[in-house]
């Protein structure tokens, strides 16, 4: 079987992981760097280029995309799903994914529980953003940021202020959520694949530092997820279209928070932490859809 993987860093580490695993199984496995594709959009005869020649023959593809490349390279997706190359993640619940705002409105509305979150342009709102979080300290998120980039512990209402106010004149937007004091440091990395979670962690912040995230200097150690938390992982996967995810939970004294649903989650620090192999178990599954849909 001949598999794609997107990814523009052939030496990242779940990269390498995702091609090793999958010649391991016996398949063909080419890294492409989405950046470095041509899109020939004719009508009736798509194409995908990819140096001088036309990418073709492809039993699925593995989307590995990066923050910063996000709107070409669901593009890339999009044409490969035009070609009628199924792809591990369909473009539109990748875009879905991206959009943090769009993710947490879409969950909340679905009945899965998410931390209390405002969001507004207008200076004179900043009281009420706050009233509504709980108060200070609070959590300032901008809309574009990876591995707990662009994500802010505000102890006072002047940071907060201070903050806003300057994310505001460079036209960002950011959100502000209340504090869930009682995870302070700490969430878990659940990875769903095919609507089950096969591999959890619980990650732990650096002493000090209120971000859990493993390139932060956070550590992980594998964790039975109880049913509960496995459930609503799988739910927000499921309601966002994707069928392979990590997803972020915080432990609150209300149950279960989800704070974020990655389409294209890193796995470095939860293989380490748990001795899954989950470059295996996504390969495994990337075949198993390619063989769907040899059946077709």
């Amino acid at each position: 079987m001949r598999i794609l993987v997107t990814s523009r860093r052939k030496r990242l580490y779940s990269t390498r992981r995702l091609v090793e695993e999958g010649r391991n199984l016996g398949h063909e496995v080419e890294v492409l760097d989405p950046l470095k594709c041509v899109l020939q959009i004719t009508t009736g005869t798509p194409k995908l280029l990819y140096g001088m020649r036309e990418v073709r023959d492809v039993d699925v593809v593995v989307p590995r995309i990066s923050t910063f490349a996000t709107a070409y390279s669901i593009a890339v997706i999009r044409h490969l799903d035009w070609l009628g190359i199924p792809c591990v993640n369909d473009h539109g619940p990748i875009a879905r994914a991206r959009n943090k705002l769009g993710c947490l409105q879409l969950l909340a509305s679905r009945g899965i529980r998410v931390p209390d979150t405002l969001i507004s342009r207008y200076p004179k709102n900043i009281d009420l953003l706050l009233d509504r979080v709980g108060g200070t300290p609070a959590i300032l998120k901008l809309l574009r940021g990876t591995q707990g980039t662009g994500v802010i512990f505000a102890e006072s209402q002047a940071s907060v202020e201070s903050v806003l106010e300057t994310i505001w004149s460079l036209g960002e937007d950011i959100m502000v959520q209340r504090f869930v004091a009682e995870s302070k440091g700490r969430d878990i990395r659940a990875m769903v694949i095919d609507g089950e979670v096969r591999s959890c962690m619980r990650r732990i912040g650096r002493e000090g530092e209120f971000r859990s995230n493993i390139h932060r200097g956070g550590v992980g150690e594998k964790l039975k997820l109880p049913r509960e938390y496995a459930r609503v992982a799988s739910r927000a996967v499921e309601a966002v279209g994707l069928r392979l995810a990590g997803v972020d939970i915080l432990e609150s004294s209300e149950g279960p928070l989800v704070i974020e649903v990655n389409s294209s989650p890193g796995f470095q620090g939860l293989e380490a932490a748990t001795g899954d192999n989950v470059a295996r178990m996504i390969m495994e599954f990337a075949a198993k859809l390619g063989r769907k849909a040899r059946r077709r």
